[in-house]
């Protein structure tokens, strides 16, 4: 008899970590995804625009970082020199809200 779906054993599932960081870090976020990723974890990153956006994408873009933080197991900051804009603040303050885990790369 061959073994179904429920029989099989269910693989651990990866660590979710949600990087944070101001637009500025673009390169130092990349290099946090690279080692968490090499690292076996799953990473959710901020968008990369490219260049300038308008307003409205700018909230739209956010909006999606929020859901982002909602996916993860736990939020790392990427804060050379300990730098912490409005829109990490308020991504912090709601991955606070919803009990997970914070952690910076730097001290705050």
């Amino acid at each position: 008899m061959s073994e179904g779906p429920k029989d099989r054993a269910v693989p651990h599932r990866p660590e979710i970590v949600c990087i944070c960081g101001s637009a500025r870090f673009v390169d130092e976020m990349r290099v946090v995804n690279r080692e968490l990723t090499f690292a076996g974890v799953i990473v959710v990153a901020p968008g990369e625009a490219g260049g300038l956006v308008t307003h409205e994408q700018k909230a739209a873009l956010d909006a999606l970082h929020l859901r982002k933080i909602d996916l993860a197991d736990r939020v790392l900051v990427v804060n050379p020199g300990g730098y912490i804009g409005e829109s990490t603040s308020r991504e912090i303050a709601y991955a606070h809200a919803l009990g997970k885990p914070v952690s910076f790369t730097d001290p705050v």
